[in-house]
């Protein structure tokens, strides 16, 4: 099997799909930009009583999570992208720890594509179900 990746991957590393950055990423007046489209993009927020608690967690599990690399982390802020398996599509993935509202703000938007065949709020479903264990 290791012998036919081997094989196959500079092939799959030509498909490697990253697109430009998205220009709103970040904090913007203490909360996540808004989607602009929920063909390619999904935003949460969910409630959480100790939020850097839970933003520990989080931050824990996308480290762990296979293809993603961490861009920025700060007290309180995650943005890292996460890569598709196959042609290595580029979704950028962000966390906030929000004290004052008790709660965790996510999103999760494909750089490329009219749609990310629901991908992203996928993503943000695996990672809510960290939050409200």
């Amino acid at each position: 099997m290791s012998l036919l990746a081997a094989l196959f991957m500079p092939v799959l590393m030509l498909f490697h799909l990253v697109g430009p950055v998205p220009p709103d990423l970040g904090i913007h007046g203490n909360q996540l930009s808004p989607c602009t489209s929920t063909a390619h993009c999904s935003r949460q927020t969910w409630p959480s009583p100790d939020p850097r608690s839970s933003f520990a967690a989080l931050k824990a599990f996308v480290a762990d999570m296979p293809r993603t690399v961490i861009i920025e982390q700060n007290d309180g802020y995650l943005h890292a992208e996460v890569s598709s398996a196959l042609f290595g599509f580029v979704d950028d993935l962000e966390l906030l720890a929000d004290s004052d509202a008790s709660s965790i703000q996510a999103r999760s938007v494909s750089r490329l594509g009219d749609s990310d065949l629901g991908v992203n709020a996928a993503r943000l479903s695996q990672l809510a179900a960290l939050v409200a264990s």
